[in-house]
């Protein structure tokens, strides 16, 4: 596969929205009237918040309405969501530093009921990592694909029939630092997912400015270090979040410490490399 880049300094706008959805799940129940769709919010937990919340959202007239609905489910800084491709199960990263006393944070799985908006946990695994900050699917939704911050590394977990989350089938461990001693002093990786093509798990760390790639097997949830095995950015950029373009040839990395957007090529029948 092949990703090249190029600078670009607009764009804010998407930006902000990528930011927002760090929190912010939406689905909708089949039966749902049109226009109508449970909105869960992911917080860190303290004094003021307690887990995940939901609202409902009447998008059907030109003006956006919010309900809360309260308190969907209890559990420790949930910071960030996803919804399974079904709109059945919702899962959440625990993004804290130890879990049963390893250097691990969690991954919970809740069932939804789409009536009422709450959510039922059905079981919680360790992340392998330190702060996990990012959850994701593969294009068949049988992989749940995780994101450890201060771990510096990533996982990846089968997705049950039954919603519950399995043993891991794949574990990578980042290693190096950048140029940005108080915020890049190891790997912090904070995405990931796979190439629309589903044949490629693309991780974003920040405090290796690479986005890390690994040929991924949707059959075993296994991932192998592609050959070249990362795209660089700018010394410093500090890259946070991808988004492909639709057309699945593009993506578009944000940069938290720079401030700025990079774009890519990506082609899937050839090796990676940079223009």
């Amino acid at each position: 596969m092949t990703i090249s880049h190029c600078r670009c300094l607009q764009w804010i706008l998407l930006l902000q929205w990528l930011l927002l959805l760090s929190l912010v799940t939406v689905t909708a129940a089949k039966d749902s009237p049109k226009g109508r769709y449970l909105l869960f919010v992911g917080t860190y937990t303290g004094k003021e918040s307690k887990g995940i919340y939901a609202y409902q959202v009447d998008a059907a007239s030109n003006k956006l309405t919010l309900t809360p609905i309260g308190l969907a489910a209890e559990t420790i800084n949930p910071s960030f969501l996803a919804i399974n491709p079904m709109r059945r199960y919702l899962y959440a990263v625990n993004e804290v530093p130890k879990y049963k006393d390893a250097d691990s944070g969690a991954v919970t799985a809740f069932a939804i009921d789409r009536k009422t908006g709450k959510l039922s946990p059905l079981n919680q695994v360790p992340s392998l990592g330190a702060d996990p900050c990012y959850i994701s699917f593969d294009k068949t939704g049988k992989y749940a694909l995780v994101a450890n911050y201060t771990g510096g590394s990533v996982s990846v977990f089968p997705v049950r029939a039954n919603g519950r989350l399995g043993k891991s089938t794949a574990f990578v461990q980042h290693t190096g630092s950048s140029v940005n001693k108080a915020r890049q002093e190891g790997p912090h990786a904070h995405w990931i997912e796979t190439t629309p093509d589903n044949r490629f798990a693309i991780s974003v760390d920040l405090g290796l400015d690479e986005l890390l790639v690994d040929r991924f097997d949707a059959k075993t949830g296994s991932l192998t270090a592609n050959d070249p095995p990362y795209a660089r950015l700018d010394p410093g950029a500090g890259p946070r979040h991808l988004a492909f373009h639709p057309n699945g040839r593009f993506a578009f990395v944000v940069n938290e410490l720079q401030s700025s957007i990079t774009t890519f090529s990506y082609e899937s029948n050839v090796e990676l490399c940079k223009n």
